[in-house]
């Protein structure tokens, strides 16, 4: 295996069947990247432990930071079928990605990234790997390194935000644990709110029990607030951090 880098080329021209609602829509490479700034990051396949766990939720997540930065799209790639990436892209909530069927590995093909996975059942999948395209011609790609395993080392979504802007700051990852009727959760989530910041909310008996915020957390009490995996605590330890 040896994967070339095409910074400077066109992005191989390549009809894909996909999938819209009950209707066969055929999409060719124009229609993705023709007068587009796009980020395409590929992967080696739907459902799969980093590719569900990272790859996509965290472009996902910065889908936003993405345009605000001047990208127009952001492109999953992976060698499956319009099924298996439509159900995917639902199970995964990632309704901010354009998920992009590879099915006969084609686009893959041309591209010089399509890989030989029989070791592990897969058949030919997609090098795990990213790029910036412009109007169809490609400005960067982010490749893996050619080692055994799936490494993930430089096509993730932060690493291509600081090549586009070296002086963006990446959006803090928020998660909150409240309960229904919580005056205090209540006014957590209006402050962080009104600073514009997006979160995740896990609410008691519907999506996490005490046992999991004690295990968490440390204590009993809500809101509780985490922000980059750091524990910030209740409501008024988040006017202080805001202070």
């Amino acid at each position: 295996m040896s994967l070339e880098d095409k910074t400077g080329q066109k992005v191989p021209n390549v009809t894909f069947k996909t999938r819209e609602g009950h209707k066969w829509v055929e999409k060719t490479t124009d229609d993705y990247f023709k007068g587009k700034k796009v980020v395409l990051f590929a992967l080696p396949g739907a459902y799969t432990p980093t590719c569900s766990s990272t790859h996509l939720p965290r472009y996902n997540e910065l889908y936003e930071t993405f345009l605000k930065e001047g990208i127009d799209d952001v492109i999953c790639l992976s060698v499956n079928d319009t099924f298996v990436m439509n159900e995917w892209q639902k199970d995964q909530m990632a309704e901010n990605i354009t998920m992009l069927p590879d099915g006969n590995g084609e686009f893959s093909e041309q591209l010089g990234f399509l890989v030989d996975k029989k070791a592990i059942g897969f058949g030919p999948r997609s090098w795990r790997y990213s790029m910036l395209v412009n109007d169809g011609t490609i400005e960067k790609m982010f490749i893996e390194k050619e080692v055994d395993g799936d490494p993930f080392d430089t096509s993730d979504a932060v690493t291509m935000l600081k090549h586009i802007n070296p002086q963006i700051e990446i959006p803090k990852s928020i998660t909150i644990f409240t309960r229904e009727g919580c005056e205090h959760c209540h006014a957590a989530k209006e402050l962080l709110e009104s600073k514009n910041l997006d979160y995740e909310e896990h609410v008691l008996g519907l999506d996490y029990t005490i046992k999991t915020l004690v295990g968490i957390s440390g204590g009993t009490t809500v809101p509780q607030i985490f922000m980059n995996g750091e524990k910030v605590g209740g409501a008024d330890q988040l006017k202080k951090y805001f202070s």
